[in-house]
C-alpha cells in the first residue's frame, strides 16, 4: 500500500498542432505580370501611332494581319516600318517570287511566265516595260523616299510626306499632323515646316524640268458655318506654296497650273480630320 502511494503520477500531454490556411501559390504574381504587359503594349501603341506615318502603320497592320502574313503592298521592307514588300511594284527582285510585269527579272521566271497572253497569243515583251519618263519619275521618287538607299527626305520631314506615280505624274502630298501643320491654323500664313519643305524641294525639282502643278486641299468644316472658307482657303495656300517655290529659286515658267480643290477630295473617311488638310506638288510628265 506504501509502493503504490510513494508512484510517480503520470502526466499525458497531448499537443494540439494548428496548421495555417490554404496555400494560395503565386497566382496573384501571373496577374501582375500579365497587367504589366498590357500596359507595356499599350504604351508601346501610343508610341506608334504619334511616331509613324499613315503609310508605316498600314505596313504594321498587314504584318499583323491574321489571314495574309505578308501583305502584297505593304507589311515588309528593307528598312523599319519601311512600307513596302517584297511583292512591291517599286521593289527590284531578282530570283524567287515577287517580280512583276513592270519589274521583271531577265528570265520573267518569277511568276511563271510562258510569253503568252491570256486569249493564248504571243504576248509582247516591251508592252509592260516603263518608258523614259516614268523611270525617271520613279528614279527621283525612289531617291525621296530611301528605296533603293538613304532617303533624301529629312526625318521629321519624312512623316508629312507621301509619294506616287501616277499617269499625271510624280505626286508629292505634304500634309498636316497634329501638332505640326504647314500653314497657320485657319489661313494661308506658312510656317516653319513649310518653309523647310520648300528648301528641300527646289533640289528635287531641279533634277528634271517638266511642268509643275500645286493642288491645294482642306479638311470639312461644320455644315453650321454662315460661311464655309474651304474655297478661297485651298486656292489661297497653293498660291503662297508657288510664291514660296517661286522665292526659293524655281522658274515661274515652269508651272502649269494652281488650283485649290476645297474639301471635295479627301483622304480619310473622317472629312474633319487634320490630314485632309495637304498641299500636292506634282512632276507632270512632257505630254500633261
Amino acid at each position: 500500500m506504501s509502493a503504490q502511494s510513494n508512484a510517480a503520477p503520470v502526466i499525458i500531454k497531448r499537443k494540439k498542432v494548428v496548421t495555417s490556411g490554404d496555400h494560395h501559390g503565386g497566382a496573384w504574381k501571373v496577374a501582375y505580370a500579365d497587367f504589366v504587359t498590357a500596359m507595356m503594349a499599350f504604351f508601346l501603341l501610343m508610341w506608334l501611332l504619334n511616331a509613324t506615318t499613315e503609310q508605316q502603320r498600314k505596313g504594321v497592320s498587314d504584318y499583323f494581319s491574321p489571314t495574309i502574313p505578308v501583305h502584297r503592298v505593304s507589311g515588309g521592307g528593307s528598312g523599319a516600318f519601311g512600307g513596302e514588300s517584297a511583292f512591291s511594284e517599286l521593289e527590284l527582285p531578282q530570283n524567287g517570287i515577287g517580280a512583276t510585269n513592270r519589274r521583271s527579272t531577265e528570265a520573267r521566271q518569277a511568276r511563271g511566265e510562258t510569253g503568252l497572253a491570256a486569249e493564248g497569243t504571243r504576248a509582247d515583251p516591251t508592252q509592260s516595260e516603263p518608258d523614259e519618263q516614268t523611270e525617271k519619275l520613279l528614279q527621283i521618287q525612289d531617291a525621296l523616299m530611301g528605296r533603293g538607299g538613304e532617303s533624301e527626305v529629312p526625318d521629321d520631314i519624312r512623316k508629312h510626306v507621301v509619294s506616287r506615280v501616277t499617269d499625271e505624274g510624280l505626286i508629292l502630298e505634304f500634309f498636316d499632323a497634329r501638332g505640326q501643320q504647314l500653314f497657320d491654323p485657319g489661313g494661308d500664313s506658312p510656317t516653319e515646316l513649310l518653309n523647310r519643305i520648300v528648301t528641300f524641294l527646289i533640289p528635287v525639282l531641279g533634277q528634271i524640268g517638266n511642268g509643275i502643278a500645286i493642288d491645294g486641299h482642306t479638311r470639312a468644316r461644320a455644315v453650321v458655318m454662315l460661311e464655309n472658307p474651304v474655297w478661297d482657303l485651298s486656292s489661297s495656300r497653293a498660291s503662297r506654296m508657288r510664291v514660296a517655290l517661286e522665292d526659293a529659286g524655281l522658274k515661274s515658267a515652269r508651272f502649269r497650273r494652281v488650283t485649290g480643290h476645297a474639301d471635295r477630295s479627301l483622304a480619310t473617311d473622317n472629312p474633319m480630320s487634320l490630314r485632309n488638310n495637304r498641299i500636292e506638288i506634282v512632276i507632270l510628265r512632257d505630254n500633261t
